[in-house]
């Protein structure tokens, strides 16, 4: 698979969202950012009939139109945390921040949004590192109803969960190394919508919980909806997950969970060897979602798995040129029911001990 640049891979996805004719509905998201989104599946994408016709989430799949500027132009430099913590309290729209390198020991928020044609920008090198001072308790950096931000380049360590974000819309997390975290690294929830996670390097998760230590976690569980979403679906809808390295978590690499649709996993790169708190990669418990171009290497039972959590739920996903060298007793793609899922034929699967797919392949 040939590599984009964060720029290229936005214009090519921006593209394909006019083609679809879905540009409406995003721009819908972001003028009302806290209103859960319908989607083109029916209300909050839930149930449909079982003779209703498969379609392919790529065409609604979206991501916001965002800019892939750096921090070359940076309104202000901070060098230590009491500085971080006053230049996001100051933050307004178009804002850039740079990290020097050294050590910012805290829990860091961002309340303030940007917008669209101006984002709020973070931005360090892997040399400044976000320590949140324990895995037992906090968020390194929480993006608390803060949206259209940039978080580039720099570490998230040390908290019980790296990267919250809550509400959050035409974001952009890419390019972070975040490791050695209590609990899940990045976490979308709480109706964030049409964001992307690109190419960040996630390690050693699942330090206070091993169940909870995912790579990526898109949504709430259903067990949780009264606490973060009033008790209704968590449509945290139509967000990216590309080029990430994720490998030595606990859990799964990637879990979307379900209350989320029409989001996109591409390119990214799984080492499942150290997972003990889950049986896969990829989980995938949402609607609509493309599942392609993945790599994974090592995984206790499967490696990519549809799950139906409730009824309605955990459907119209579809896998695709996907290549899974399990190294366990499983398959390579194990669809929970099968339902309105598809396995392209274009997956392949090695070292499963029940072979590429419990279900008969498409295409």
């Amino acid at each position: 698979m040939t590599t984009m640049s964060p720029r290229k891979r936005v214009a090519a996805v921006v593209v394909a969202v006019l083609v679809a004719g879905a540009c409406a509905g995003a721009i819908w998201a972001v003028a009302n950012p806290s209103t859960p989104v319908e989607s083109p599946y029916g209300e909050h994408a839930g149930p449909v009939p079982e003779t209703a016709e498969p379609e392919d989430p790529e065409e609604e799949a979206a991501a916001p139109p965002v800019s892939a500027a750096g921090c070359d132009a940076a309104d202000a430099t901070v060098a230590d945390a009491d500085e971080l913590s006053d230049a996001l309290a100051a933050a307004k729209p178009g804002t850039v921040i740079t990290l020097a390198p050294g050590s910012y020991v805290g829990n860091f928020v961002a309340t303030t949004s940007g917008t669209a044609e101006a984002p709020i920008e973070l931005c360090g090198s892997a040399d400044a590192v976000l320590d949140g001072g324990g895995t037992e308790k906090g968020y390194v950096f929480h993006l608390d109803g803060a949206q259209h931000w940039r978080l580039t380049g720099f570490t998230v360590t040390n908290g019980q969960k790296g990267v919250m974000a809550d509400t959050t819309v035409g974001s952009v997390i890419s390019g972070l190394t975040v490791n050695s975290i209590g609990d899940e690294a990045i976490h979308l929830r709480k109706f964030s919508t049409d964001n992307q996670v690109l190419d960040n390097t996630i390690s050693d998760t699942g330090l206070r919980k091993e169940k909870f230590g995912e790579g990526v976690y898109i949504g709430t569980a259903e067990s949780n909806w009264c606490d973060i979403s009033d008790c209704e679906p968590d449509n945290s809808d139509r967000n990216l997950i590309e080029g990430n390295t994720i490998s030595a978590t606990s859990a799964e690499s990637i879990d979307l969970k379900e209350g989320t649709s029409d989001g996109i996993v591409r390119g990214n790169t799984f080492d499942g060897a150290a997972i003990t708190g889950g049986d896969s990669w990829v989980d995938v418990k949402g609607n609509g979602y493309v599942i392609e171009g993945n790599t994974g290497t090592n995984s206790p039972q499967d490696g990519f798995q549809t799950h139906e959590i409730l009824d309605g739920w955990g459907t119209r996903n579809i896998f695709r040129g996907n290549t899974a060298a399990v190294n366990g007793p499983g398959v390579g793609y194990s669809l929970t029911p099968e339902r309105d899922n598809v396995v392209e034929c274009s997956n392949a699967a090695t070292g499963a001990g029940e072979g590429v797919t419990n279900v008969t392949c498409s295409g």
